[in-house]
């Protein structure tokens, strides 16, 4: 159970998702309202993950999924592109050291051997340096597409299912979810509790849709780069206040 105070007002969140995803939008829109470049809202979005990230971390939140390019990206214009492919360099390296004193695990899913050699190079040394750490997996999906990655699982499967090493009368939910990119999570973690979208926009946009099948679901208004720990704080209590029946009653 965890109280946060906010305008002099407290609230109890009893009800901690244990995994949460973030479809973090609106980066280039707070950038315009401020008469500034796309790529400044971008820059400024990594504070705001650095910030949530950790809010998350002392919540006890396990594992924190962001939507940091998806395959559908690379169509825009090419100057933002190389910008935000340069991004996770400047992220691992300026912010790493504080999510590592927080004991921060770094993952990445995606189809990542599109990505740049400096953008692989620094997403490696993230990942390696908080190898060891227990507390939270900060799992960046990174030119992640989740059509893509179903299409991938499928191959995989018909594959074993040619060498004759599955019986397809055997394939059932835990063999699709094995071969997904999450497998690589925490088996009790791999599915997000709560997906939380910034910006007021009102869809998946391809993200984790076979993970999502029962995530609750909380969308804002407000811009990524506002976003922050009170921002995450009100999307829990939001989720605090479901009822999640999983189908049932």
């Amino acid at each position: 159970m965890f109280t946060f105070k906010k305008k002099q007002t407290a609230t109890t969140l009893e009800k901690i998702p244990n995994h949460i995803g973030i479809i973090m939008d609106g980066n280039g829109r707070w950038a315009k309202k401020r008469l500034q470049p796309r790529v400044f809202g971008h820059k400024a979005g990594m504070d705001a993950l650095q910030d949530v990230t950790i809010a998350a971390s002392d919540l006890g939140v396990k594992v924190l999924t962001v939507y940091a390019f998806s395959t559908e990206n690379w169509s825009r214009p090419d100057d933002e592109v190389s910008f935000i492919m340069n991004l996770p360099v400047e992220f691992f390296d300026k912010y790493v050291p504080k999510l590592h004193e927080n004991n921060v695990r770094v993952q990445v899913i995606g189809e990542l051997a599109r990505l740049p050699e400096a953008t692989l190079d620094a997403m490696n040394r993230a990942i390696a340096k908080t190898k060891h750490n227990s507390g939270l997996v900060l799992n960046f999906a990174l030119n992640y597409g989740g059509r893509s990655e179903l299409v991938e699982a499928t191959k995989q499967i018909a594959q074993a299912v040619q060498k004759g090493e599955l019986d397809p009368a055997a394939i059932n939910e835990d063999t699709i979810a094995s071969h997904l990119m999450t497998s690589e999570l925490p088996y009790l973690y791999r599915d997000p509790d709560l997906i939380i979208r910034t910006s007021g926009e009102l869809r998946l946009s391809n993200f984790l849709p076979w993970q999502s099948a029962y995530s609750e679901f909380y969308f804002t208004k407000t811009l990524w780069p506002d976003f922050k720990r009170d921002g995450l704080y009100e999307a829990i209590k939001e989720y605090n206040q479901r009822q999640r029946r999983f189908g049932g009653v």
